[in-house]
């Protein structure tokens, strides 16, 4: 039997446990229908077009586990082909563990959020620094943005897979809301000059 591609966080202890408190037959069926997916799809590749932010966790050769935000223009994190993501890394400050630790463990993960439609993506992988591409530079950095390019984050897609929305914060951008409201508004003058049209009309004869 292939083994399931969820089986790179379903490790033996994690399935004793999910069988112990009764989750594991759920999962196991999850598996039979096919899992979780490796290859990034043109819904994942939309999904990480809005984000404009994501926490990267790594851990030292040891196992000692680090996670760190990472941020960008919207839609930083590009889609380089269906296994493989990259991201401009921004001078911050400076303490580069991140970096530190991918020098001598490569295991990488990946979460999104997204608080306005309670979605959040899990992607695990091996993940790699680049400092020295100046082509992958140009395809990855905004000019537009402020942000000061140090390297390039290159993350192999190994498992990723959408997460429940349960107790996810419903929270708005502001300059979505702006954009929501605005149009509200244009909505609302385009009825008002409808309904003033309307009733400078002659009434119809019956």
């Amino acid at each position: 039997m292939q083994t399931p591609i969820s089986d790179i966080a379903f490790t033996p202890s994690v399935k004793a446990v999910q069988e112990r408190l009764g989750s594991r037959q759920q999962y196991a069926r999850m598996e039979e229908r096919g899992g979780w997916a490796k290859t990034i799809t043109p819904e994942l590749t939309d999904f990480l077009s809005q984000r404009n932010s994501c926490y990267l966790a790594t851990a030292s050769a040891s196992g000692r586990p680090y996670i760190q935000h990472r941020g960008g223009p919207k839609g930083f994190v590009r889609v380089l082909n269906d296994q493989t993501l990259a991201f401009a890394d921004f001078i911050g400050n400076r303490q580069y563990i991140s970096v530190g630790n991918l020098s001598e463990n490569p295991q990488a993960f990946l979460f999104f959020m997204d608080y306005e439609r309670q979605t959040r993506i899990k992607v695990w992988g091996t993940a790699e620094v680049i400092a020295d591409d100046p082509e992958l530079f140009e395809q990855l950095v905004d000019p537009q943005y402020q942000g000061k390019p140090e390297r390039v984050i290159r993350f192999n897609v190994e498992a990723w897979d959408a997460n429940c929305r349960q107790h996810i914060p419903s929270l708005f951008i502001p300059e979505n809301i702006s954009t929501t409201v605005q149009a509200l508004r244009d909505r609302i003058t385009e009825l008002e000059l409808e309904n003033s049209a309307l009733r400078a009309s002659p009434p119809i004869s019956v």
